[in-house]
């Protein structure tokens, strides 16, 4: 066992090949790793439990559906607003991630959608809830997916 993560090498070696193929079957991991099927299959049971693996899912391009525009809107929030803006928050459907920020803005908002008008409504949208400053992605140089390079760092 690793003592700072409380998972060995071998979990470690099945959450690097999850991360590149979640749709591995349990005889190709088991055999990758060392193990049987079945003790493949128990071992990834094991990290879910343990909430180590969260969830598997299709990566979904969204720019072949039409939404070609991605922004950031950072937007500040005060006190009375804080709140109310949590619960607003899961109505955007735009918004494909949201974190908490320390600073002078309160929150950092990743927003995906198809056409500047969608994004000039979402922008009013906010606007009740704080001061929002958009940035909008031009390109995307590099984008990481859980990188298995962080988890040779178990």
């Amino acid at each position: 066992m690793l003592p700072s993560s409380g998972i060995d090498l071998i979990d470690k070696k099945i959450l690097q090949e999850l991360n590149s193929d979640a749709r591995i079957p349990f005889a190709e991991l088991g055999r990758r790793v060392g193990l049987s099927p079945s003790a493949a299959a128990e071992r990834v049971r094991q990290l879910e439990s343990l909430e180590l693996i969260r969830g598997y899912r299709a990566e979904i391009n969204l720019q072949a559906l039409g939404f070609s525009i991605t922004a950031f809107v950072r937007l500040t929030c005060d006190g009375n607003h804080y709140r109310p803006f949590l619960k607003f928050l899961p109505t955007l459907d735009a918004v494909q991630e949201c974190h908490h920020l320390t600073g002078g803005d309160a929150f950092l908002l990743k927003i995906v959608l198809s056409s500047v008008e969608q994004l000039e409504d979402l922008i009013e949208k906010l606007l009740p809830y704080g001061n929002p400053t958009t940035s909008m992605v031009l390109s995307t140089p590099l984008e990481r997916k859980q990188d298995s390079r962080l988890l040779s760092n178990l």
